[in-house]
């Protein structure tokens, strides 16, 4: 809304495997159906989706940058478009991690065609990735970010940040919400920073996901399912395919792992175009012992299904 307030403008490019909410215009905005768009069209037009850069599966920067470009030839006037959205890193599809080349080359076609830039960064916010933003390690500035979840360690809060001359592009009472602006939960945000300040907890998300990237890659020398390991800081996925064939994704033993981590005491979570990756999201403030004790369940409970 903000964005076609300050272009006056009404396209938005998303893209593939994105998550973006659950409202009609969200839904519109992700890049995957079920179970979010599901009996909910139709969407609103105007929202397109380009591909997102995948190593594994053989999908490049050029082949995304070449996909929002075929939108300005096939779909809509580039002079038309709102903003580009983009998840740093995607959360519900799959944990991708979008290239730094991704993320500067799309900054400079929104300068070029005056476009604005919006990182979505609601799961990859907050120090998630090792820094409090993801973007900031693509180095580039988004025109605005979205941001919530851990921003105020569970308290319920969201927020839109950007430049003045573009949140100010609304009417006046054009934006608002029946919780906006909540004295309690902006309290708690505010005490998040300071907790990250005092424990350097953006140290800590880069060890924790270093100790996590170690754990699975030494699993995945061991079963061949697991087909990648990825991720940025804390925010760490394996993707199980069969025998490692990324061509084959693997959502029965993935539902499967994730039932037998259950029943040894840990609950995981999965994601993924196919369903088919195990997301890890470690709170920052978990102890080295407790980690090493979920990561061990994890590891026990691909060899019994794997029968190791």
């Amino acid at each position: 809304k903000i964005a076609r307030a300050h272009t006056g403008r009404s396209g938005v490019i998303a893209f593939t495997g994105g998550y973006h909410g659950r409202t009609l215009l969200t839904l519109g905005m992700t890049g995957k159906v079920a179970p979010y768009k599901t009996g909910f069209g139709p969407f609103p037009g105007e929202i397109f989706h380009a591909r997102f850069p995948s190593a594994l599966h053989g999908v490049s920067v050029q082949d995304a940058i070449d996909s929002v470009e075929s939108i300005f030839k096939n779909d809509i006037e580039a002079r038309r478009v709102a903003a580009i959205i983009i998840e740093p890193v995607q959360g519900e599809g799959g944990f991708n991690v979008a290239p730094p080349e991704l993320m500067q080359r799309l900054r400079a076609l929104c300068d070029q065609h005056g476009i604005l830039l919006i990182c979505d960064e609601v799961q990859t916010g907050a120090g998630r990735t090792g820094t409090w933003f993801a973007c900031e390690q693509s180095g580039i500035a988004p025109d605005l970010i979205t941001l919530a979840k851990s921003m105020a360690g569970g308290f319920p809060i969201s927020a839109v940040i950007g430049r003045a001359e573009v949140m100010d592009a609304p009417a006046a009472g054009g934006l608002g919400g029946t919780y906006a602006g909540s004295p309690m939960a902006c309290a708690a945000a505010l005490a998040v920073m300071d907790e990250f300040e005092i424990h350097d907890l953006l140290q800590r998300s880069r060890d924790v996901g270093a100790r996590i990237t170690a754990s699975l890659q030494a699993l995945a020398k061991k079963h061949t399912c697991i087909a990648d390991v990825r991720g940025l800081g804390a925010m760490v996925a394996m993707e199980l395919c069969k025998n490692g064939d990324p061509h084959q994704p693997d959502a029965d033993l993935t539902k499967a792992l994730a039932a037998e981590a259950t029943k040894r005491g840990l609950i995981i979570l999965t994601c993924g175009t196919y369903g088919n990756v195990v997301r890890i999201l470690v709170p920052l403030t978990a102890s080295d012992a407790l980690l090493d004790e979920g990561l061990a369940i994890i590891a026990a409970s691909l060899d019994a299904l794997q029968g190791a």
